[in-house]
């Protein structure tokens, strides 16, 4: 489903603790006092649920908030000059997105649901107020900024110096990462999004991703059912995008 498709947002508000959520410790920062906490849940009091193939938010409308991701799989994208929507990230529950409404106060991409999700709603305005009063939530808000500038300069040198198979490596191990601090598998995976939007994101054809899928299988890396992996040899996908560095 096209984003422009989706169906609305549900904006019924949930009451939600934070002081109470097995995620605190992804999205939050940790060893904040009991006090603290109670001023946080204060301000992260409400949840959204954003039915699959919905947009949570879109490019150009006005930034007024950040949302903790509680369950469910995101993806942001652009549209590009010729109207192709360019994936520009995959987010998951336990990590914050909108950050890319802070320069300008508006969105600068839309965020579309990969299956029904929840997340957790943020005012900016009311986080910048208390993180003023509480250094630790300060801190964990510049550590939220400073690793999506991280991930956008790896996604950089995936673009401009990485080979289809290492791109694909690259993307299969931080994503089965990402998911095992979570609690899940450190060697399988549901891919919440399709092949065409993994080509969208790493720079590559649908068929040239499709056809790298299929020579891992073969070479007995990975075993793939439809949109289950599993990571068959981890050392030999590490040692692929590893070569990245001898090339």
């Amino acid at each position: 489903m096209h984003a422009t498709d989706a169906p609305f947002v549900d904006e019924k508000a949930i009451k939600v603790a934070c002081s109470n959520c097995n995620l605190r410790e992804l999205c939050m920062p940790v060893g904040l006092s009991p006090q603290e906490l109670a001023r946080i849940d204060e301000v992260v009091a409400v949840r959204r649920k954003v039915k699959r193939g919905a947009t949570l938010f879109r490019n150009g409308e006005p930034f007024e908030s950040l949302f903790a991701i509680r369950t469910g799989f995101f993806k942001t994208c652009v549209t590009s000059g010729d109207g192709r929507d360019q994936v520009t990230g995959f987010q998951m529950a336990g990590e914050v997105i909108g950050l890319d409404g802070i320069v300008n106060d508006r969105h600068t991409c839309d965020a579309v649901a990969l299956e029904d999700a929840e997340v957790c709603v943020m005012p900016f305005n009311r986080i910048g107020e208390l993180s003023r009063e509480i250094n630790a939530l300060q801190h964990h808000v510049h550590r939220i900024m400073s690793r999506e500038i991280v991930r956008e300069h790896g996604v950089m040198l995936l673009l401009g110096s990485m080979r289809a198979e290492e791109r694909v490596a690259a993307f299969l191990l931080n994503l089965v990462q990402r998911l095992h601090a979570r609690g899940f598998s450190g060697l399988e995976l549901v891919l919440r999004m399709t092949r065409e939007e993994i080509g969208s994101y790493l720079g590559m054809k649908l068929e040239t991703v499709s056809r790298t899928f299929s020579k891992f299988a073969e070479d007995g890396i990975i075993d793939v059912h439809q949109r289950h992996v599993r990571i068959l040899d981890t050392a030999a996908l590490q040692s692929i995008v590893n070569q990245q560095g001898c090339n």
